[in-house]
């Protein structure tokens, strides 16, 4: 009878701790611009935002879009190619829904395919930004974690998987004249 009511504290303790951190969650620490973060799969540093209606590659698109666009400095740290860094790097939008980002490499000012392990790339991500919606003098980019895991609990694969956010960066937008 008495392991049986130890059993049952514990089972109430343990269920009353994981609401107490479901509802109050760690805060996310903020990290200035050019500080580099580490999300386990990527190295991720921040520099720059800005909006303009041409992407990197310099051809104008055609039909006029607005794009927000971040500079950042990222390295894949997985031991295979990959090019899921719009999975880690995510933009505090407005109300509606943006569309998934292009991402650019600086280097050759082209899209960016895969990132090869351990080698530094500098990148530009560019969100198509709605019409009519006011650009933001200063935008939040928020920064997940990803895990890797030799075998996940559904079906015994390996693989990454996305975790919390590790980090947030506020960017001032620069507008382009």
């Amino acid at each position: 009878m008495i392991a049986g009511l130890g059993g049952l504290a514990a089972s109430a303790i343990s269920f009353s701790m994981t609401l107490y951190e479901a509802a109050h969650p760690p805060k996310v620490p903020v990290v200035q611009a050019g500080q580099q973060i580490d999300t386990g799969r990527w190295f991720v540093t921040l520099l720059t935002a800005r909006v303009g209606t041409v992407p990197p590659t310099g051809v104008p698109p055609s039909q006029p879009v607005q794009l927000l666009m971040v500079d950042l400095d990222v390295v894949n740290r997985s031991a295979t190619p990959n090019n899921v860094l719009y999975r880690a790097v995510t933009l505090g939008a407005p109300a509606q829904k943006l569309p998934m980002p292009t991402v650019y490499l600086d280097r050759d000012k082209y899209l960016a395919g895969y990132f090869n392990p351990n080698m530094p790339e500098r990148t530009t991500m560019a969100w198509e930004w709605p019409a009519g919606v006011p650009v933001p003098d200063k935008v939040t980019i928020t920064v997940s974690g990803q895990i890797y895991k030799l075998r996940d609990n559904l079906y015994g694969a390996s693989g990454w998987y996305d975790r919390d956010p590790v980090a947030t960066v506020d960017l001032p937008v620069e507008k382009a004249p």
